[in-house]
């Protein structure tokens, strides 16, 4: 069960990447890279600053591209860190089987990352970035839809919207049919990730895929489905660092933990709206924002 369309598609895009052989760790300054997505971009950038209030040099090498490339400079040497999720770092880099604890994933990354790897996972933000389905608060009202559980029951009556990925893949539909059984929906309307909520919102389709911090939940003031059957596992975020920066700047670990409890799924929504939804705020500015309204820097 790996993260759809926002988070690992993005590898088939490409990226920049870093160049190759310019060792992050011994050029006296603090490599911070990012994913190509809104959330990553913003949390990038918040590690990045906190670093630079903390008397850190910051080279930011952002805005890579999808997970595998973001792991393959890190391990290369090109950056020091990124963020980096808990259920794709299971799922995904692991390619482990599911874990429904949050806790538990959390320190079977830790400790596999550290093994196998040479790298160590700072403390996990509260947030939960997880694969959802989302609604209107019109439409859950009429439908009586709370849980993934009330949606398979449903499904028979209500029309899907889903980028491709979502119907073929054992974490997306199928998946759902296997755990929760039903799901079978009146139609499912293919259409791009980011047409999907204004698909919603007019009333094309009834329910779509969504993730658990995307902007456009609290902007639209939209419900998303409680998993009670714990199908999706936790994609909590982190710093992923290497441990030769950690060795050589250890106060690094301190400094970006403090940061960690801040981040919240209702916090994350509303910044990541700041830089999606109408304001079309760079990183930069919401991150420096929220950084200096919490003293973090």
């Amino acid at each position: 069960m790996t993260r759809l369309t926002r988070m690992d598609a993005l590898t088939l895009m490409g990226g920049a990447l870093v160049a190759a052989g310019c060792g992050a760790s011994g050029s006296g300054s603090i490599a911070v890279g990012s994913k190509n997505f809104t959330e990553e971009l913003l949390l990038g950038e918040m590690y990045a600053q906190v670093l630079e209030h903390n008397g850190m040099r910051v080279e930011r090498k952002l805005n890579l591209g999808g997970t595998d490339i973001a792991m393959a400079a890190l391990q290369r040497g090109e950056i020091d860190l990124y963020p980096e999720y808990t259920g794709t770092a299971l799922l995904v880099q692991l390619k482990a089987a599911p874990l429904g604890d949050a806790a538990a994933i959390y320190r079977t990354v830790k400790a596999a990352y550290a093994k196998q790897y040479d790298l160590t996972w700072l403390d996990p933000a509260p947030m939960n970035d997880t694969q959802a389905l989302a609604t209107t608060q019109t439409i859950a009202s009429k439908y009586g839809l709370k849980t993934l559980s009330d949606v398979a029951r449903m499904a028979p009556q209500l029309r899907l919207g889903a980028v491709p990925e979502f119907v073929k893949r054992p974490d997306g539909l199928p998946g759902l049919q296997k755990a929760y059984g039903g799901f079978q929906f009146k139609q499912t309307r293919l259409i791009d990730i980011g047409l999907k909520y204004k698909a919603l919102l007019s009333g094309n389709v009834d329910v779509v895929v969504a993730f658990g911090t995307d902007g456009a939940i609290q902007a639209d003031n939209l419900l998303i489905f409680a998993d009670d059957k714990h199908f999706w596992p936790a994609y909590q975020v982190a710093p992923v660092v290497r441990n030769q920066t950690l060795t050589a700047h250890p106060a690094i670990a301190a400094q970006l933990n403090a940061l960690a409890p801040w981040l919240t799924d209702t916090v994350m929504r509303r910044l990541n709206n700041e830089m999606d939804g109408s304001q079309k705020r760079e990183a930069a500015d919401v991150a420096r924002d929220f950084l200096k309204a919490h003293a973090l820097a």
